[in-house]
């Protein structure tokens, strides 16, 4: 007899604790006492000196992200929020400009361009990764359309290649948003080093941080010094370092203080292992659920990692015959620990649908530098929003310390579910 599902009175198929991962150990705790008892907890001046660059814990910390990214240049700041307002305004984007951007990302994805007085422009997802569909993109360009910010979501990268061509023919920057996908591969380079900049997350829920933090990579000498000086405090600093070009040398304070780039240091000498460890337990997911009619495992594309910020499923309620909303009921019953359903599809967040964003008058949309038309009507992203309607599910295997029994009962628990899909229809 097969076991009742606890949806109806049955017993958990997921009943032990799970804890949150943790990825600190002695060496971060080490690191940030040696700060501490340094007494220099930051070094930055806002102004043309040496310390501009901020003080030696910074300073190492980028030189290891760069020998580690194959990059020529690493610039560490407070945030991948900070990261991205930094990329954007060096890039040389202007009020008016559109710039290409996913719904299907997190928020400050697309509040960076508008941090610009520019204008997000919403392509649409394509479905098997959850990236940025190239097709989208080209059909959104428009005669003011300046750059793309292209997200790596989950852990798997966007089609870069052919969103690269794209933007070499209609001579437009790109950024990479790789917050959740630090060390994967794309055709044998890392994801966040093929745009013009990448921008990685240090955040606490990420595959390793420092609490909160952020890094941009380039290649491009110009590129890594306009997000210097716009990191600190650029207005300050351009006379006496004898910068010619004020565009957008509006500065901020988003630097990375001396502590979290201790911890940084030793964080990122723990990447590869945790990301191993992600793609292994995934693996044997992967391996336990593939075959149950109805559900989709993630997708790796040819020539790609994946390397699972989250575990991405979709559910087709013409298989399963069971709603996708019921059938997330019945695996939360069974203890399924860091199920999700829902996922923020940024266009129809208020701030679009009414266009208000700086004060109440519908600035940037409304002012007179921009004369063109963007709508964020419900329907401009069609697979976006069927995904977050009736779709998508994710299991969030970076929240939790899971190991292969943990990932058993979540087998379990899915098989469970499956078996009795007629109960719950």
């Amino acid at each position: 007899m097969k076991e009742k599902l606890a949806i109806f009175g049955g017993q958990k198929a997921f009943d032990e604790e799970v804890v949150r991962y943790n990825t600190m150990g002695p060496e971060e705790v080490l690191a940030a006492k040696q700060v501490v008892q340094s007494g220099v907890l930051s070094q930055y001046l806002g102004e043309w000196d040496p310390d501009f660059y901020g003080g030696p814990k910074v300073k190492e910390f980028e030189e290891r992200w760069t020998d580690h990214f194959r990059v020529k240049h690493s610039i560490a700041v407070n945030s991948c929020t900070s990261g991205l307002m930094v990329a954007v305004g060096a890039i040389g984007i202007e009020p008016g400009d559109e710039v290409i951007v996913s719904p299907w990302t997190m928020a400050a994805t697309a509040t960076s361009v508008l941090v610009w007085n520019a204008i997000p422009v919403f392509a649409d997802i394509e479905d098997e990764t959850f990236n940025l569909d190239p097709v989208s993109i080209e059909q959104n360009i428009t005669s003011y359309t300046k750059a793309i910010v292209v997200t790596n979501i989950f852990g798997h990268a966007a089609r870069l290649n052919e969103i690269m061509l794209i933007a070499r023919k209609y001579n437009l920057k790109v950024i990479e948003d790789n917050a959740q996908s630090p060390n994967a591969l794309y055709h044998g380079k890392y994801t966040g080093t093929i745009a013009d900049i990448g921008v990685f997350s240090l955040n606490y829920h990420k595959h390793i941080h420092t609490g909160e933090g952020g890094v941009c990579v380039t290649d491009n000498d110009e590129l890594a010094e306009r997000m210097q000086l716009i990191r600190n405090h650029a207005e300050a600093v351009v006379e006496g370092k004898g910068v010619s070009n004020l565009v957008n040398m509006i500065g901020f304070n988003f630097r990375m203080p001396e502590m979290e780039a201790a911890i940084g240091i030793e964080q990122l000498k723990k990447l590869l292992f945790f990301v191993d460890e992600k793609i292994e337990l995934a693996n044997v997911l992967t391996h336990g659920i593939k075959d149950l009619p109805g559900l989709r495992v993630p997708i790796v594309k040819e020539k790609c990692t994946h390397v699972y910020y989250a575990y991405p499923l979709i559910v087709d309620e013409n298989k399963t015959g069971v709603s996708r909303d019921r059938i997330y009921e019945a695996l939360l019953a069974e203890g399924m620990p860091a199920l999700a359903k829902r996922f923020t599809v940024l266009h129809l967040l208020p701030m679009y649908q009414k266009k208000i964003a700086y004060g109440s008058k519908g600035f940037p949309w409304t002012a007179k530098f921009y004369d063109g038309s963007v709508s964020y009507e419900k329907g401009i992203c069609p697979v976006s929003e069927s995904m977050i309607d009736t779709r998508y599910m994710n299991i969030g295997i970076s929240l939790f310390k899971f190991d292969k029994q943990k990932i058993q009962y979540i087998i379990n628990a899915f098989k469970k579910v499956w078996d009795a899909l007629h109960l719950l229809k």
